[in-house]
């Protein structure tokens, strides 16, 4: 575990195994953390949320940080590659090709954006001056699953560090190297004591603790929807703390009859394995249904499955002995329900957790194998005839993660994608995610976005300011001041066209306030400086840009709360 950037052990001294699920081998014992771990780790976060400076910094100074943190992950790609391939069954070629120079820019995108989080000043109904501000939403909690432990783990904590936010994150008990790791590299990146803390241990124990701790003031938790229910629950009878959830999925691929075959049927393979928004419901035209199940036949015996260092390999061991059984009990009941094995449903080796792809056909909408989410290398192949019989397929069911489209024709593809209730759709593609775009589901699926400025925002939350006069003698002397402005912008229009003219107005803050509330027909953004949050932090001030729409003379106004106004006139 790593708490306030410091290496603990379990205060009662337990660990647990983590295995290799390649040969089923114990890699090394690992701190198991609970309650008392967690209240540790949440007192620590609290602290530097509170006292601590990062919240306080400016957006630039954290994403300074974050940059360097990014560039530390580069330098270890190959590390962090071979942790998830030897922990988790992840194929090390992906892993150090994609996933992890992934999780670096990731980082950058929200070190971006950090300096970029601004509220609005708005235009109101009434003789009030109007504001908003977007800050921190404090201490958040992280329990990230173990399919893809290193993009998880950032998917949540990048956007959730730019934000200002401190962090308690639960690698997933399967998968807790990488984590370490990260949390290591935060270290050296200059990441403040208690800004990011991992605690390593078990859901029922470390995850319910953060779940239904009082002073986490925000949990995500990616993973099944029965765990998703819990945690909602906690949150709901603890402190009401906010709650992001991405959940089951049972993902629709619907193939046209104009597809082309040899492509979609690749696109099918790729949603194979333990992938969320794994396309493991296939729907097939009619007219290239049998043309289909051959190719596909024909590439699921040649798609490799073998260690994840091995670069012929395309699938990787399943991560565990316990995930293993399950989803070969899952095919003895696709065999029993009725439906034919088209290819796979077999071990491979003996030894590791390793199982071949495996497609049945003949599947009724109603089978387990059609219903409940697997996760694992096991796909149901199903026929329509109507676009409409496709929608009302794809839409029968609890979940709405994501879904896929293959047809040349757009007038399908956009009737299609905007009749299925799901999170995502993908057009001609599968499995394409970009940090640019946000996702997450519909229904049983969850709620709350990762990627994105969404993914951002939910790390933030909204706070309301209002200015109302002091006294009708000042008012009645700013909006003359303020008219008698408006005229000097007017006629700077032609004195001073490329210039810039600084006004001093001897009022006080107030009056500084209401200038900026005698336009109201302006409406403009207001730039939130961090020092502006707490107390302590220097000088008082708030920045406004403002438009004014007949002369569209950009008016910047510096309000200085102890002496003076400052009235900068850009024409």
């Amino acid at each position: 575990m790593v708490i306030s950037m410091k290496e603990e052990r379990d205060l009662k001294g337990k660990t647990f195994e983590t295995i290799d699920p390649r040969t089923g081998e114990v890699i090394a014992r690992v701190a198991e953390g609970d309650k008392e771990d967690v209240d540790l780790a949440v007192r620590a976060a609290r602290q530097a949320f509170d006292d601590g400076p990062w919240p306080r910094m400016t957006g630039a100074a954290r994403g300074r940080i974050m940059m360097k943190y990014a560039d530390l992950i580069e330098e270890h790609i190959e590390e962090l590659a071979a942790l998830d391939a030897i922990d988790a069954g992840k194929l090390f070629g992906q892993g150090k090709a994609v996933d992890i120079p992934a999780v670096a820019n990731l980082l950058r995108y929200y070190a971006g954006a950090a300096d970029k989080i601004h509220g609005e000043v708005l235009k109101m109904s009434r003789e009030l001056q109007g504001y908003t501000l977007r800050e921190p939403i404090g201490v958040s909690g992280h329990i990230i699953p173990w399919n893809f432990p290193s993009s998880m783990f950032f998917m949540m904590s990048a956007p959730a560090l730019a934000a200002g936010c401190t962090m308690i994150v639960k690698p997933a008990e399967q998968t807790p190297l990488s984590a370490l790791f990260y949390a290591d590299l935060a270290n050296k990146a200059g990441v403040p004591a208690g800004v990011l803390n991992v605690i390593t241990g078990y859901g029922p124990t470390a995850g319910a603790a953060i779940a239904s701790h009082m002073d986490v003031d925000k949990v995500c938790f990616t993973g099944s929807t029965e765990v998703g229910r819990k945690i909602m629950q906690a949150a709901a009878t603890s402190n009401l703390k906010q709650v992001s959830l991405e959940l089951g999925g049972k993902s629709p691929l619907l193939i046209f009859d104009d597809a082309d075959v040899d492509k979609a049927a690749d696109l099918a393979l790729l949603g194979i394995g333990e992938i969320c928004v794994a396309g493991s419901r296939v729907f097939v035209q009619e007219g290239i249904y049998d043309e289909f199940v051959k190719k596909l036949k024909e590439k699921a015996k040649n798609w490799v499955v073998g260690d994840p260092f091995d670069p012929r390999s395309r699938q990787g061991p399943q991560v565990d002995k316990q995930q293993f059984d399950k989803i070969l009990s899952y095919i003895e009941h696709g065999k029993r329900e009725g439906a034919t094995l088209l290819t796979g449903g077999k071990p491979i080796g003996n030894k590791g957790y390793f199982i071949e792809p495996t497609v049945f056909t003949d599947v009724k909408e109603d089978m387990m194998i059609a219903t409940d989410e697997i996760f694992g290398p096991v796909m149901s192949l199903m026929k329509f005839e109507t676009i409409e019989e496709a929608i009302n397929k794809a839409n029968n069911t609890k979940y709405g993660l994501a879904a896929g489209i293959v047809t040349k024709n757009l007038d399908v593809a956009n009737t299609v994608s905007r009749s299925i209730r799901a999170g995502t759709i993908w057009i001609n593609c599968y499995f394409a995610f970009d940090r640019d775009c946000s996702y997450g589901g519909y229904k049983m699926s969850g709620f709350g976005r990762h990627l994105g400025l969404e993914a951002l925002h939910k790390f933030l939350q909204v706070k309301s300011i209002f200015f109302v006069r002091e006294t009708d003698k000042i008012h009645r002397e700013v909006l003359k001041m303020s008219y008698e402005l408006r005229g000097l912008v007017h006629s700077l229009i032609h004195l001073h066209e490329d210039g810039v003219l600084n006004v001093i107005a001897r009022y006080g803050s107030t009056v500084s306030a209401t200038i900026a509330s005698s336009y109201r027909h302006c409406q403009g953004e207001v730039v939130r400086d961090n020092k502006v949050r707490r107390k302590n932090y220097g000088r008082q001030s708030h920045s406004y840009h403002l438009t004014l729409p007949r002369e569209r003379v950009p008016v910047h106004l510096d309000l200085d709360r102890n002496t003076q106004t400052r009235i900068l006139i850009l024409v």
